[in-house]
This record gives C-alpha cells, structure tokens and sequence, in this order.
C-alpha cells in the first residue's frame, strides 16, 4: 500500500499545513479511595495505641506512679512515674503527663531533702 496525504481543503481560510492537536501533559491528580482512608484511619489508630497503651493510660499509669511515690520509695517511683509521665505527654496527653512529671519531681524533692530530717 502506498502512503496517501490526507484530504486537506484549499478553501478559503485553510491553511495549508496540517495541525496536532494534543492535551498538557501533567502529572494526575490523587484520588484516594475510602479503602486508603480506612487504611490510614487504622494505621493512626495503631500508632497512637501502640501495645495497647494510649496517651491517656500512660497518663494515668504516670500520674498513679507519682502520687504512691509520695508514700514509699520516692526516688525510684517518682522517676519512673516522671519517665512515663513524660512518654504520656508526647503520645498527646499533655495534662495528665504534667500532673505526673510534677508530682514526680516533688516527691524526689521531698524523699531526698525533707524525709531524712524525720
């Protein structure tokens, strides 16, 4: 088969060369699906709660760990309920973290400076 030139008017207004016409070329845009976002809603979920321990437990561990600090073994209670008070407050509980890390603090404060005057 031979080539053949395609039609192309010579009417007035016609130019006589042909033309391509073509679509930008861009990158398209993400569409996430709603098994993505089910995806990531659990994949929040489970670092939030990693092994089972929210910021809110934490929090509450901490803050438990500061206040029996004040009754027995101050130094090492309060500093662990100091340590988890802490973690509490970078997983987003911020009140209950500070609660314990204060706590914490008075009861070493009072374990290592008032208690052995009594």
């Amino acid at each position: 088969m031979a080539y053949e030139e395609p039609h192309v008017s010579r009417a007035k207004g016609h130019r006589d060369f042909l033309e391509e016409h073509a679509a930008e070329v861009a990158v398209p845009p993400v569409v996430q699906s709603d098994r993505s976002r089910e995806r990531e809603a659990i994949f929040e979920e489970e670092r939030s709660d990693v092994m089972g321990m929210s910021g809110r437990g934490l929090g509450i561990l901490g803050l438990a760990l500061s206040i029996l600090s004040l009754f027995f073994l101050p130094i090492i209670m309060g500093a662990a309920g100091i340590i988890v008070g802490f973690i509490a407050r970078k997983r987003g509980a911020t009140g209950l973290g500070a609660w314990a890390i204060g706590i914490g603090v008075v009861s070493i404060v009072v374990g290592i400076f008032v208690l052995p005057l009594f």
